[in-house]
């Protein structure tokens, strides 16, 4: 059997995305906008997708009415940085090195990409 993972799929990000737009959203909002992108989306997938989130502990529920309100329990910058280690840990064994000489590489990075990137390295040290 697959460990369930607490890392976010491409589908549970794109909901994070559109519930940290909103700051809170519900299911209905949530699929509306998830429409836009795939259009043959179900509500009942959306909802699914929500209700993982929450177990994730990505999202908390309060209900509001007849509806439950979904916000979020991280802020964005913390998730994805989050993710970038969890993807560095796991492809190149923990050092950023490889990845950062990579995206340097392979990237068209203007100017003034590389002298806020050198910037961020004085910085660091």
């Amino acid at each position: 059997m697959r460990r369930k993972s607490r890392t976010l799929t491409d589908r549970e990000l794109d909901v994070m995305k559109i519930v940290w737009k909103l700051d809170t959203a519900t299911v209905r909002q949530v699929h509306e906008l998830m429409r836009i992108r795939e259009p043959k989306v179900a509500y009942t997938t959306v909802m699914t997708l929500l209700k993982i989130l929450e177990e994730k502990r990505y999202l908390e529920r309060t209900p509001q009415g007849r509806a439950y309100v979904y916000a979020p329990t991280r802020p964005r910058a913390e998730v994805i940085t989050d993710m970038v280690k969890e993807f560095v840990d796991r492809v190149f064994n923990g050092s950023a090195q490889p990845l950062l000489l990579s995206l340097v590489k392979s990237q068209d990075l203007s100017e003034e990409d590389l002298d806020e990137i050198a910037q961020a390295i004085r910085e660091s040290e």
